[in-house]
């Protein structure tokens, strides 16, 4: 559906909404003045009638929150499917999908003997890697999109990596006395371990060799 398409159609609902109410009050209006005059009560139909201005802008005022309602139900779910979207494409891509494979395959336990032995490439792909994770905590910061709707498919890749990363970050930290480094990419960590624990039955990550 286009743009043009969803305006014309939101408001076409807001006529008829707004139209509905109208009519149902005034239905209402109606019979309660039958059922009065076949009470022998006298009362003006045009004067019960003038309220009619007030049951409008009623009827506007409920059918405009229904449609603001509606309206940010969709904008939400529109946020999620791009949030989502961008993380998939971050995590997935060829980049990065190759620079956690040397992480996994290839990174010393050891940080200290690490730092010093692992070859240029093998910095960069820590590197990649720590900075995908610092732009997926980006993007699923508090209230942009529920851990729910991401974690079932990311979790493994945070998981593992951090895995293997964490000595490395800790080291790091000491070594540069910057205990902010990688701190948001630790906070995903945390929040991925959380969600684990949780929602699996073992949360203990699986290494095996020649993985896809």
């Amino acid at each position: 559906m286009n743009t043009n398409t969803s305006e014309r159609a939101i408001i076409i609902l807001f006529v008829l909404i707004t139209t509905a109410g109208f009519l149902l009050w005034v239905s209402m209006i109606f019979i309660a003045w039958l059922l009065m005059q076949k009470m022998g009560l006298s009362t003006d139909l045009f004067s019960m009638i003038g309220s009619l201005s007030t049951a409008l802008a009623a009827a506007a005022v409920f059918s405009a929150g229904f449609i603001a309602y509606r309206e940010l139900s969709e904008m939400t779910f529109s946020r999620h499917i791009e949030v989502a979207d961008r993380l998939f494409n971050e995590l997935n891509s060829a980049e990065n999908v190759s620079a956690r494979t040397w992480v996994f395959l290839h990174l010393p336990a050891d940080p200290q003997e690490g730092v010093k032995s692992i070859p240029p490439d093998g910095h960069l792909a820590v590197k990649r890697v720590l900075n995908s994770l610092d732009r997926v905590a980006f993007l699923t910061q508090s209230g942009w999109i529920p851990d729910d709707v991401i974690m079932p498919w990311m979790h493994p890749m945070i998981a593992k990596s951090w895995e293997k990363l964490s000595p490395y970050v800790l080291y790091e930290r000491n070594r540069r006395n910057e205990p902010y480094y990688y701190e948001h990419a630790e906070r995903l960590a945390l929040r991925c371990q959380k969600w684990r624990q949780k929602n699996l039955t073992a949360v203990d990550n699986k290494w095996v060799d020649d993985a896809l």
